[in-house]
């Protein structure tokens, strides 16, 4: 009974040791399927790697290409080198070992711009990819450089206060504005460049021309040409045609005088009136040259009427002013509109700070004053009271004005506040025609009034900051000045590097360096 039943078990013994060969050979078997495939995986990752390898290669080869050659061109298309720009090209490469991939070298030049085109193309042997039939790879590079000044609107704006006329700083500045002009002038087509020139002092002469194109300027007088804008006005860059702006008052706070002013709060001398949109290299360095130094600086109100020359609101004073004969026909449509090619800057020359500004009292604005003036006699007589008129010039008291009784000379005339201060000084008016009172320096004082530093400050900061977001690129030049009145246009500049400090001849430095920068340099591909 025992036999059979290790028979059964024999058998299956047997039975496991055959299938555990059958898994062994299988085992075998499926490893070296597995090493196979695991070479081909290694061969292709390293062959991926190579192509990387090339493919790196190739891409440090073209930049160093294309850089090479962006520079070359950037330097050939300068205006100021004087090399051939070809030979420039092919000595920036021969240089960094590329001469040979050079493959052409287009130049065209004009009246204010060069243009230089080159293209090269260099070619290595690949290191893996030769094995997929790439045996070698092309590395092409072009590049377009061209330096030029398109149309581009310039508002000069230049300090003419007293303090210009130390230490040669008047006669620094016309050498320096004289050379930017010629240098804009010599690198631009004709009817490319407008430039406006803005003397501020005190105030901004307007000029006849320009502010009675302003429909809503108030009427006080024809004697000078300025407004006090407004503080709202200096939060925009425009100078809004039919906007209502008060006409500055004539009259001179400073000096004292009896025949004539001398130093009027608004400018009427030569060199003062605003000059604009030409392109007139003698009418430019006439108007330069006739500038002279005089009063208070006004930052602030130069800046404001250099801006609104700038800024597309002021076209149709622009257009009448082609009317009258003032610009010339080829300045239609100017000033464009902002956030278009033309590039439209403003340079702010000073040698000072923001001063005060003084206003006539607005009582003594358009009114009938207490004086009569005899112009045969060339006297004056000032009314107390009825009956009672005082003659300075004698010291003494009559019932009539000077003129009116017997063996009196010449006719006695009354005359307006706007009439008078045209003929005396604030300071004699008060302190020599009102002599006989206790309080000649109160009436002084209170016939005007001032705009501190700190407000024209923050009016100087916001017209320039409306400008530059229009696009406005705005120069800042301090010329010998203070240190605040550097600070401020180092805020109304358009950057660090739009902002020149500088002292003596340096002022030619500076506008020779900002001629430059105003000539666009860029890669146009």
């Amino acid at each position: 009974m025992s036999r059979p039943s290790l028979v059964r078990l024999g058998s299956k013994s047997g039975a496991c040791r055959r299938a555990r060969s059958r898994l062994s050979r299988f085992a075998g078997g499926e490893d070296g399927t597995l090493t196979v495939l695991a070479l081909f995986f290694l061969l292709i990752m390293m062959g991926i790697a190579g192509i990387g390898i090339d493919l790196m290669r190739y891409e440090r080869n073209r930049a160093s290409l294309q850089y090479t050659l962006d520079r070359a061109v950037l330097a050939a298309a300068d205006l100021d080198q004087s090399a051939e720009p070809e030979e420039v090209v092919r000595d920036y490469l021969d240089q960094a070992g590329l001469l040979q991939y050079l493959t052409g070298i287009t130049v065209e030049e004009g009246l204010g711009f060069r243009k230089v085109d080159a293209s090269a193309e260099s070619a290595f042997p690949t290191q893996f990819m030769h094995m997929s039939g790439i045996d070698t790879l092309s590395a092409p590079a072009k590049s377009v450089a061209e330096e030029s000044i398109g149309v581009v609107e310039i508002s000069l704006i230049l300090d003419v206060s007293g303090s210009m006329a130390w230490n040669n700083r008047l006669y620094n500045l016309k050498i320096a504005a004289k050379d930017f002009v010629d240098v804009m002038l010599a690198n631009t087509e004709p009817g490319a460049l407008s430039i406006s020139i803005i003397p501020y002092a005190t105030q901004v002469n307007a000029g006849e021309s320009l502010l009675s194109l302003y429909p809503n300027v108030t009427q006080e007088h024809n004697y000078s040409h300025c407004v006090n804008f407004n503080d709202d006005q200096f939060s925009k860059s425009t100078i809004d045609r039919y906007d209502i702006f008060e006409r500055t008052g004539h009259f001179d706070p400073w000096s004292w005088n009896r025949y004539g002013i001398t130093i009027p709060v608004c400018p009427t001398r030569n060199g003062t009136e605003i000059l604009p949109l030409t392109d007139d290299r003698n009418v430019l360095h006439a108007h330069i040259d006739a500038m002279t130094a005089q009063g208070n600086t006004s930052i602030d109100i130069g800046t404001k009427w250099g801006v609104g020359l700038l800024d597309p609101s002021t076209r149709s004073v622009v257009s009448d002013l082609i009317g009258q004969g003032k610009v010339h026909p080829k300045f239609e449509g100017r000033p464009t509109d902002y956030n278009t090619d033309v590039l439209k800057i403003a340079v702010i020359m000073s040698d000072g700070q923001n001063t005060d500004q003084y206003m006539l009292n607005p009582s003594l604005r358009d009114t009938m004053s207490d004086v009569w003036f005899n112009a045969e006699a060339n006297t004056y007589s000032v009314r107390h009271s009825e009956g009672a008129y005082y003659w300075p010039d004698w010291d003494i008291w009559r019932a009539h004005p000077y003129g009116e009784g017997d063996g009196e000379i010449g006719e006695p005339e009354r005359v307006r506040y706007t009439d008078l201060f045209d003929r005396v000084s604030i300071r004699y008016f008060a302190n020599y025609l009102y002599s006989y009172t206790n309080s000649s320096w109160g009436r002084e004082s209170s016939s005007y009034s001032k705009k501190e530093t700190s407000a024209k400050d923050q009016r100087s900061k916001h017209v320039c900051d409306a400008a530059k977001d229009n696009g406005v690129i705005v120069y800042g030049v301090a010329f010998e000045a203070p240190r605040a009145g550097y600070r401020l246009l180092k805020k109304c500049a358009s950057s660090d590097s739009h902002m020149y400090d500088v002292d003596g001849l340096e002022i030619s430095d500076a506008f020779s360096s900002i001629a430059s920068s105003i000539r666009k340099l860029r890669l146009t591909q």
